[in-house]
């Protein structure tokens, strides 16, 4: 590295660097804060880079202590709903309005460009380990391991470092990795997210195929069909989750119809996971990023993203589509009263 080095050299490792952050932090906002200082650190420190490490290596090592001095001045984890408390199985008990949470309180999707290297900078069984460890479930789970278990799991398991090269980062012993790592390890064996590389299967993606059709038309029953008996579906920033088909139905049925009429618009997010920017009222609304995850070939879970302001602009897309004929009326709820959450009626 040239002592005159400037930001620019650090450019290409943006991505690669975003979404090692982005893991550390579960937020993308925290994560592009993240970069962006640990480029700085870099370039105030280049003239006393020794070269013992290639340069993506060394940045990887600064980002990783700005993410951990980040984690202690946070003080506080991100987390998704479906973590939180008992999910609703009855929607009867459903309060208005509901629970709200700041949006610094969850967990948020990502965009596969900006958390994924181009795929000729890594060997492709590196890049699909890197995409899915982006996934919502294995990132939220991150959340629950102290930060530098943490970062010990993410450098040895999702970047590959040894136990060694991980101390020297984290100024811990091997055998201290390694202690960390067995626990990182069984935290989330608990919570059962697996970092393998994989795609959707030909039966998985009939399944999101199905999906689609069925939320378009609004077909209750037949996206009831597709979901597992503990389905979850969640709507951040509010802090109520539903479980099961029976509650998902009711409230597909009652304050979530206001969706018919709906259409869904893909988006790449998640390591591949599927994903949508959802419009109500035939396109005129934006109103969710809405991912879902599979576990066989049906659905485990439905979170929609309401924070559309800072949501589609990041996803590139727009903010209202041409109009189409909507399927269906929207507006309030089934229970005649809206809740508000800026344009969200829910």
């Amino acid at each position: 590295m040239p002592p005159a080095a400037t930001l620019e050299h650090f450019e290409p490792y943006r991505r690669a660097l975003t979404g090692h952050c982005y893991r550390m932090l579960g937020s993308v906002m925290d994560a592009e804060d993240a970069v962006q200082e640990a480029m700085l650190r870099a370039w105030k420190a280049a003239d006393r880079f020794e070269g013992r490490s290639g340069v993506q290596t060394w940045l990887y090592r600064i980002a990783t202590n700005v993410c951990l001095d980040t984690l202690a001045a946070a003080g506080r984890r991100r987390a998704r709903p479906v973590d939180e408390g008992a999910g609703l199985v009855d929607v009867d008990a459903v309060a208005l309005p509901l629970p709200e949470r700041p949006r610094e309180h969850w967990v948020e999707p990502i965009t596969d460009a900006a958390a994924l290297p181009a795929p000729d900078a890594c060997d492709p069984e590196r890049q699909a380990i890197l995409r899915e460890s982006i996934r919502l479930a294995f990132v939220a789970a991150l959340q629950y391991l102290p930060p530098r278990q943490r970062a010990a799991l993410l450098l040895t398991q999702v970047l590959g470092w040894t136990a060694v090269e991980a101390g020297e980062t984290l100024g811990m012993s091997t055998a201290a990795v390694n202690s960390a790592l067995q626990r990182a390890r069984a935290t989330l064996g608990a919570r059962n997210p697996a970092v393998a590389p994989r795609a959707l299967t030909t039966a998985q993606e009939q399944t999101v195929a199905r999906y689609v059709a069925a939320f378009e038309r609004y077909d209750v029953a037949a996206l009831a069909r597709l979901l597992h008996d503990d389905a979850t579906l969640s709507m951040p920033p509010f802090a109520l989750w539903l479980r099961g088909p029976h509650a998902i139905t009711q409230w597909l049925e009652g304050p979530g119809a206001s969706c018919r009429g709906s259409r869904l618009v893909p988006v790449d997010a998640c390591g591949g996971t599927p994903a949508w920017a959802q419009y109500r009222d035939g396109g005129a609304t934006p109103w969710a990023l809405l991912v879902v995850e599979l576990r066989g070939d049906r659905l485990a879970s439905m979170t929609s993203f309401l924070d559309v302001d800072t949501l589609f602009p990041r996803f590139g897309v727009p903010m209202w589509l041409a109009s189409e004929p909507a399927s269906g009326a929207a507006g309030t709820t089934a229970l005649g009263r809206p809740m508000s959450l800026g344009r969200h009626a829910v």
